[in-house]
């Protein structure tokens, strides 16, 4: 399933808590580098903003396209291998702030990983090298390499 380390909170939920677990500043600094990154049409330009400013790991001709929203939070947490594709409008979590705990996890991308538009990927989890995401997925568990998934909940089938 999916690698996370789980935290427990008492009193209010855990999002009213946000604060103990992570700076504001980092936040707004992570929300301001994001949100100019979904817009610029440069991926070079993308890439070194999320890797310089935000300390994500992305691989060599990796692509990033328009409106991918990275964790705002967390960015440092998501690893994407070489020349890998996250579509439009995909968002990567790191991170999950739940009533009773929160939970925070590596997302890692593999190589020649093809992630289609509006998909979601959840914290914990690992897609392996050379496997596809359709448009629209839902990543609540690791796929592994050369495979294909799909839908919600995900499909996963090797590919062949």
């Amino acid at each position: 399933m999916r690698k996370t380390v789980r935290t427990e909170v008492s009193g209010s939920n855990s999002l009213w808590q946000v604060y103990k677990t992570v700076s504001f500043i980092k936040v707004m600094k992570c929300f301001v580098v994001i949100q100019i990154g979904r817009i610029t049409p440069f991926l070079s330009v993308k890439n070194w903003l999320y890797r310089n400013l935000l300390g994500m790991k992305i691989g060599k001709t990796s692509a990033l396209a328009l409106m991918v929203m990275p964790d705002t939070m967390f960015p440092e947490l998501i690893e994407i291998g070489d020349n890998s594709i996250v579509g439009y409008n995909t968002t990567i979590l790191a991170h999950e702030y739940l009533i009773k705990e929160y939970r925070l996890g590596k997302v890692i991308i593999g190589n020649n990983v093809m992630i289609g538009a509006n998909s979601l990927i959840l914290p914990g989890v690992e897609i392996g090298d050379n496997s596809i995401v359709a448009a629209g997925a839902v990543v609540h568990k690791s796929v592994p390499s050369n495979c294909f998934a799909r839908g919600n909940p995900l499909i996963i089938s090797e590919l062949s």
